[in-house]
């Protein structure tokens, strides 16, 4: 982020404005990191398309939120290895019935060891199932259609939403979350805000809005330019600064 001195009313007032990261620069670099065009094209991650994001049901919007959820904290390996008893344990995670989860049923979880007995982590599945009947009713469409409708120029506007209304979604959680889900988006995990960090587009890991809001501003850009997906910007950001080999 460049920091532009300006006077009004004869005070001194900081005004911010993000730089353009070249795109033929950034491919070049990760190109150069494979052996071919096709190597690298099968690398970069891939997102959904809008069809298929609306095809999935509700259960498994919840299913990917709570598995995003425990993997917080935790080596993913260990969270993905047991969710196939999470899915037997609650029933395939269908919102209506895991709204209907109380303290009770919670505590009996804690006694099964097929899965990962955290409480507090527990809790979110019912409160997330709510969140999820809640968008659907609001919107009168169906969670994979809310999600599949959003539109990528503001995939930090979701973000926040997540945060907001869902449980324990807040950080790279919802993130997280969507990039499990299929869902297009951007990581800004520790190699990406490095990139950034080189080209001067914001000078700390972003936490406020202005922040993300440049680093939106700059995928949009890249996205502009490049015709990718922003999982594929996001991973290439990525290995500019750590090779893969």
């Amino acid at each position: 982020m460049l920091v532009i001195p300006e006077k009004r009313n004869n005070r001194l007032v900081l005004m911010y404005t993000s730089m353009a990261i070249n795109y033929r620069w950034l491919y070049e670099t990760v190109r150069s990191r494979f052996e071919s065009d096709e190597a690298m094209e099968i690398f970069l991650p891939k997102a959904l398309t809008s069809g298929e994001l609306k095809q999935k049901g509700d259960d498994r919007y919840l299913s990917v939120m709570s598995q995003r959820v425990f993997q917080a904290g935790m080596q993913h390996s260990v969270v993905d290895a047991r969710w196939p008893a999470f899915e037997e344990a609650f029933w395939g995670f269908a919102p209506g019935k895991m709204v209907l989860l109380g303290p009770e049923q919670i505590e009996g979880y804690m006694k099964n060891s097929n899965i990962i007995r955290h409480y507090t982590k527990l809790q979110t599945i019912p409160l997330n199932a709510r969140f999820i009947l809640e968008i659907c009713e609001e919107r009168g469409c169906s969670f994979g259609e809310f999600i599949a409708d959003w539109p990528g120029s503001n995939i930090i506007g979701l973000w926040c939403l997540l945060a907001k209304r869902g449980a324990r979604l807040g950080g790279r959680s919802a993130a997280g979350f969507l990039r499990l889900a299929g869902k297009d988006t951007f990581l800004l995990t520790s190699d990406v805000v490095a990139r950034l960090k080189v080209e001067g587009v914001i000078d700390h890991a972003p936490a406020s809005q202005r922040d993300l809001q440049a680093v939106q501003d700059i995928f949009n850009q890249l996205q502009q330019n490049s015709g990718r997906p922003l999982c594929q910007l996001s991973a290439m950001l990525s290995l500019s600064i750590h090779p893969r080999f």
